[in-house]
């Protein structure tokens, strides 16, 4: 199965001509909270199977669910963090399933009045493109447990540690038309639910899933029949769903046959999605309200504490670094994709040149922690350190070239490791040659010993560059870039372009 794209990169290309893609996504967060969703039990991630489960997750007779007021907050938190309409009147339902990991027969849940409506997300593409995603609603619901099947040969376990965790689901409008738009989504959604500390957005440990709603359609036509990949878990694998997918739904239509609505899986070792189970068009029959709950209510005054209490969230970062830091939106936007990275690039910058420190902490910081698989937090080279390795480049102590060395010394494991790099440059003996007479004398042997690159170069002004390397490399590195540069023209005749 191929995937031909066309110039809009938006749209298939099949035998009857180009194919639009319809995405919506419901992403499954688990609130950041120490006891789950109606029960005091805990929720921390990785503990022995069933140490974690009171008698109300288990669904023991006579167990009342009491609602966990930490977890609304986080739900109200979010909603405004998403720019939403908070609905001070919800109501708890329970939706009726039979599943061995779901004791209780039935999950809690909320469908026609959730606790956060419409709201939105601003997404960043490609070439600086901005777009908004409508949020539907979002609600609060119990995880269900998880079913074991690679414990014994002919037997299945159930593990509830996670049954009765709280979840918030986030429904988006079918408004991504891409995979790239998929994935950019839920980066963005899950930046800002770490901003505001109601979800560690952990998608390896389940704490962010989303379920993804694929159709296809001629563009601008009427919305096709979709199919919902449940349970996706790392953005990579949303992207790879998508795109096959899409591709599959196409292919069925062309060849003459028609979408059936059901559930299906990502495999992501083939890399295809796969049947699941058939869905049903409406399924509000399952629904009822629960009659152990009251209707959830609180007041303004709950709302506006909240409100007031919100972090500046990326958008409102992004924005005020552009201005306050003169970065692009590229810069700014990678910067501010995680509150923590965000952080350290503004104790790095304090009192010094942003952009600079900007560049450092983009290219080297970013690439070594990417490369050695540590997060920020993580750093071997504080923040205050970086600051000090770009004021020594801003003084002309050091070339930016040499500052690269300076900073792998820092980072990587050895005994410069997380030192002071004017220190390291001292002792090195790294500083940057800024005499005149030194660098004019490199250069007259460089010229001398390449006399038919001078004619190329008088030919060719470009040529001028492999001069200004080779006199570099002469001195170490250690030569004043420019000066060099401005040495060479002067000396074969060739003006500054």
């Amino acid at each position: 199965m191929t995937d031909n794209m066309t110039e809009n990169a938006n749209l298939i290309a099949g035998v009857t001509g180009d194919w639009e893609i319809v995405i919506g996504l419901e992403v499954h967060a688990q609130v950041s909270s120490d006891a789950k969703l109606f029960s005091g039990a805990a929720t921390a991630f990785g503990a022995e199977p069933n140490t974690q489960v009171s008698l109300v997750d288990a669904a023991m007779p006579g167990m009342l669910p009491v609602i966990n007021w930490k977890c609304v907050e986080q739900a109200v938190r979010t909603g405004l963090g998403l720019k939403a309409e908070i609905n001070r009147y919800s109501v708890f339902d329970r939706k009726n399933y039979f599943y061995p990991d779901l004791p209780q027969g039935y999950q809690i849940s909320q469908y026609l009045q959730p606790i956060v409506g419409e709201g939105e997300i601003e997404i960043d593409l490609e070439a600086g493109v901005l777009k908004t995603v409508g949020i539907e609603r979002l609600h609060l619901e119990q995880d269900a447990g998880k079913s074991l099947h690679d414990q014994h040969p002919d037997l299945s376990f159930v593990d509830l540690n996670r049954s009765g965790v709280a979840l918030m689901e986030i429904v988006s409008r079918p408004d991504m038309r891409s995979a790239a738009e998929a994935q950019a989504y839920v980066k963005k959604l899950r930046a800002i639910l770490r901003y505001l500390g109601t979800c560690d957005g952990n998608m390896e440990q389940g704490s962010l899933r989303a379920d993804v709603n694929v159709s296809v359609r001629k563009p601008g036509g009427e919305l096709g029949t979709r199919c919902e990949i449940k349970n996706v878990n790392s953005i990579r694998f949303i992207g790879q769903a998508i795109e096959y997918e899409a591709r599959r739904q196409v292919d069925v239509i062309e060849d003459g046959g028609q979408i059936d609505q059901e559930t299906r899986l990502f495999d992501p070792k083939r890399g295809e999605t796969r049947s699941m189970r058939s869905k049903e068009e409406a399924h509000d029959y399952r629904y009822f309200p629960d009659p152990d709950l009251l209707p959830l209510t609180f007041s303004a005054e709950f709302v506006e504490d909240i409100a007031r209490s919100l972090p500046e969230l990326p958008d409102d970062k992004k924005n005020r670094f552009m201005e306050e830091y003169s970065l692009s939106a590229y810069d700014a936007g990678v910067l501010v994709s995680e509150a923590e990275n965000a952080d350290f690039f503004e104790q790095a910058a304090k009192g010094r040149d942003a952009k600079a420190t900007a560049n450092m902490v983009i290219g080297s910081v970013f690439a070594g922690l990417n490369k050695a698989g540590l997060t920020i937090l993580q750093s071997p080279v504080k923040a205050d350190r970086i600051g000090q390795l770009v004021d020594l480049i801003s003084d002309q102590t050091i070339s930016s070239r040499i500052a690269k060395e300076v900073f792998d010394l820092m980072f990587d494991v050895g005994p410069e490791q997380g030192r002071d790099p004017a220190v390291i440059v001292e002792e090195k003996g790294l500083k940057q040659v800024t005499d005149a007479g030194s660098i004019e004398a490199a250069v007259d042997e460089v010229i001398a010993a390449n006399p038919d690159k001078v004619e190329q170069a008088k030919a060719k002004p470009k040529m001028a560059g492999w001069f200004v390397g080779q006199v570099m490399q002469r001195t170490g590195g250690k030569a004043n870039p420019q000066a060099v540069k401005q040495l060479v023209l002067a000396k074969l005749g060739i003006e500054d372009q």
